[in-house]
Formats: C-alpha cells, sequence, structure tokens
C-alpha cells in the first residue's frame, strides 16, 4: 500500500521509471529482513545431539561429530605395617584418575579422531624426586590420535596411545574389576607411544584373528625429543569360538553373562631400539641406551557369569645396569611376571573375585632388586556396568629376597574405590 501511495504521488510518465523504483524498494526492505533474521538466526539448523555414550553432537552438515564423556575414580586405601603390626605404614585418600574424553569424525565416518586428557596428579605421571629429568611437569595429555578406517577389516592410527601390548594394559583402567592392574603390569607393560598404528581383523566362519602393528618412537609419551632409536611392536589374537559380547575380551568381568563359551588367547613382542628410559617408555632416564625386548602372550575366558584372565610377561637386555660418571645407579628390571584372574558376577550385578601374581628378577639383577608377590581378593557391585560401580579389595603383598631366597616386607593392603562416568 505504502508503494502504491508512492508511485501515485511520483507519477511518472514512462513505466520504466516506476518498475526502476519498485525494485529499488523491494531491494531496501528485503535487505532489512533478512539482515534482522542474519543477527537472530546464524544457523537456522540445528546440530544434532544424542545421549546414547556420554553427550554427542554432529554437525547440521554431518561433516563432524563430537562426543564428550568423563570418569572419576575416588579412593581411599590403608597399608600395614606388617602382616602382624596393623599400624598404618600409609594412607591414601585421593582422586586416583579425573579424565576427559573427545571423540568424533570428521568430513565422513571413516576418519575419526580420539582425545582423552587426565587431570588428577597421580594420572599425570608428576614425578618430583631423586634429580629424575622425567615428567617434572603436569603430563595431561593420555591420548591423541586420528583414525582412519579404510575398510571394515582394516584400522590406522596415528598419534599418542596405548601400544598393542599385554590384555590388562590395553583394557581401560575403568574397566578393570580391582581398584588397579596387577603388579606385573607396574613392573613390565609397554604403556603409550607416539607412532604409526595398522590393525587388521578378519575371521574364517566363527574364529576371527586380529593382527596388530606399531612403530614408535620409544620414549613413550609426551616426550619432547626422540633418539635415532624406534620401538616396534606386534601382537595377534585369535578368538575361536567368536567375539565376545559388546567387546567384553576388553572389559574385566563377565558382565555380559556369556551364553555360549568364549576365548580369546593372544601373544605379542615389542623391540625397543635405543631405549632411554628404565621401562623404555617408562621409568626414570637411563644413564646409557639399552636395546629392550618385551614378550608377551594373554588369554581370557568367559562363560555366564564367570571369568578366567590370565598373562605372562617378559623383559630382557643386554646389560640391565647403566653407570654416570659418579658410580650411580640406573637399572632395567628383567625378569619375567605371570597373572591370574578367576571371578564371578551375579546375576544381581555383585561381583567376587582372585587375583595371584608373582614377579621374578632375572640373576643380572638380584642383587639389587627383589621378587614380588600380589594376592588379591575384591567385591564389586555394579550399578551401570563398569561407568558406575562401587569396589572394595583386600591384597596381601611381600617381597622376596632372591639372593637369601626369603620373603621380607609382608604387609596388608585394602582400598574402598568409587568409579563414576559415562
Amino acid at each position: 500500500m505504502a508503494v502504491k501511495t508512492l508511485l501515485s504521488l511520483i507519477k511518472p510518465k514512462k513505466n520504466c521509471i516506476r518498475f526502476i523504483l519498485l525494485i529499488s524498494l523491494y531491494n531496501i526492505l528485503t535487505s532489512q529482513h533478512n539482515s534482522v533474521n542474519a543477527q537472530v538466526e546464524v544457523n537456522p539448523k540445528p546440530a544434532k545431539a544424542q545421549y546414547a555414550n556420554g553427550i554427542g553432537i554432529v554437525a547440521p552438515d554431518s561433516l563432524f561429530s563430537l562426543n564428550f564423556r568423563f570418569r572419576i575414580q575416588n579412593r581411599a586405601a590403608y597399608t600395614t605395617i606388617s602382616d602382624d603390626n596393623f599400624s598404618a605404614s600409609e594412607i591414601e585418600a585421593r582422586v586416583r584418575r579425573l579424565r576427559l574424553r573427545f571423540e568424533g569424525f570428521i568430513i565422513n565416518p571413516k576418519i575419526n579422531y580420539f582425545i582423552q586428557l587426565s587431570f588428577s596428579r597421580g594420572d599425570m605421571d608428576w614425578n618430583v624426586n631423586d634429580n629424575s629429568t622425567v615428567n617434572t611437569s603436569p603430563n595431561i595429555v593420555r591420548d591423541a590420535v586420528l583414525i582412519y578406517k579404510p575398510t571394515s577389516h582394516w584400522t590406522m592410527v596415528f598419534g599418542q596411545t596405548k601400544l598393542p601390548g599385554n590384555r590388562q594394559r590395553v583394557v581401560s583402567s575403568g574397566d578393570l574389576q580391582f581398584s588397579d592392574r596387577s603388579i606385573v603390569n607396574a613392573t613390565f607393560n609397554i604403556d603409550r607411544d607416539f607412532g604409526l598404528h595398522a590393525y587388521y581383523q578378519n575371521n574364517i566362519s566363527n574364529f576371527t584373528y586380529i593382527v596388530k602393528a606399531a612403530i614408535s618412537s620409544g620414549e613413550g609419551r609426551n616426550s619432547n625429543v626422540s633418539n635415532a632409536g624406534l620401538a616396534y611392536t606386534g601382537r595377534i589374537e585369535l578368538l575361536p569360538f567368536g567375539t565376545f559380547t559388546n567387546n567384553g575380551d576388553y572389559y574385566e568381568g563377565d558382565l555380559a553373562h556369556e551364553q555360549t563359551p568364549k576365548l580369546a588367547l593372544a601373544g605379542g613382542y615389542h623391540y625397543n631400539e635405543g631405549a632411554i628410559r628404565t621401562a623404555g617408555t617408562l621409568g626414570k632416564d637411563l644413564y646409557e641406551p639399552r636395546n629392550l625386548d618385551v614378550f608377551i602372550a594373554d588369554m581370557v575366558f568367559k562363560y555366564k557369569g564367570f571369568a578366567f584372565t590370565s598373562e605372562y610377561t617378559k623383559r630382557s637386555t643386554n646389560n640391565p645396569k647403566t653407570v654416570n660418571a659418579y658410580f650411580q645407579q640406573r637399572i632395567i628390571y628383567v625378569g619375567d611376571g605371570m597373572m591370574g584372574q578367576m571371578s564371578y558376577c551375579f546375576k544381581n550385578m555383585y561381583e567376587i573375585a582372585g587375583r595371584y601374581a608373582v614377579i621374578t628378577p632375572s640373576n643380572s639383577i638380584r642383587d639389587s632388586e627383589f621378587g614380588k608377590e600380589e594376592i588379591g581378593l575384591g567385591v564389586t557391585k555394579y550399578l551401570r556396568n563398569h561407568r558406575l560401580k562401587i569396589q572394595g579389595n583386600l591384597f596381601h603383598l611381600r617381597d622376596k629376597n632372591m639372593v637369601k631366597n626369603e620373603y621380607l616386607n609382608s604387609r596388608w593392603m585394602a582400598v574402598f574405590q568409587v568409579e563414576v562416568g559415562f
């Protein structure tokens, strides 16, 4: 109506002038309307949200996704002075783990990323003692990788993450049936490193096999520089009765109550050329580099709530003792270790579990390193599987002087832990 009135007042003699005025006025009005919309609604199509495993967001154009999760382990522990002296030698009360993880795809579902950050002090491997040059600042980044899945059988991983080592190490600390991993893992595991991984999975009828390989720096996570030596890791897994329910070969306990027997057998080898830390990818700096070999074998069996897990690890090197100019030593713990865990998960999601683990040093270091033994009993109540659980553990720990062949420093440790995450 306003346009018509304006044109009637102008009364142009030629129709072309009226047409030009109409177009100009229309552009002014529509440009004002669009500018208001641009301020109020930047993207008219909202992102898609999902809540199946954490909080997930998919971009409107489906070219990017982000899934966010967190988990907390709150722990209290009491360690006695000895077997018969129940006074405290150590009391632990802390947030053992606090982690945030982010994952999703970029451009298309074949290209993924995974990031995991740790924020509790004990989880950052923050050691400022013994004048060590290792981890004297917070070590926040645990995992940061790009993942490419060209086919359903192949997976390529580039970045920092766990090497394909012993099963209990590769199992997430949030999926353990005890408050922590065994002394075998604590002593011999090959942990995380930066490198390139390749995984291949296939099956022959119901028989599934998985081959994993990695070439990495050999210096461990968040290393500033690397020497000329690299680390080479290989692992093969055999599942003769097919895959486990919900990837149950990589979480502890038979929470899924497998209706048919499931078995996974695995073996692996790790070679670290020119290792500069006492445990290869972990530990204090050595005074001289060494070449390390680590052999790994493990298995897991599950059936109707019953689970049995076992692993064997052996580390060796040409000369485990390194010495500096002041004749101080830093020693690589060479030897072997064996661990077995057995558990039963009831229908009401209470679980009882037992563990036995032992590590034995090689003859070359028995004058300076002890053997160790661990016996554990655990009770867990799973409120939401491993994402929300309450754990109570009792351990008997003792060291062994291998030269005198006698046990010493025997003690008890009781642990109460609550795991919360999603």
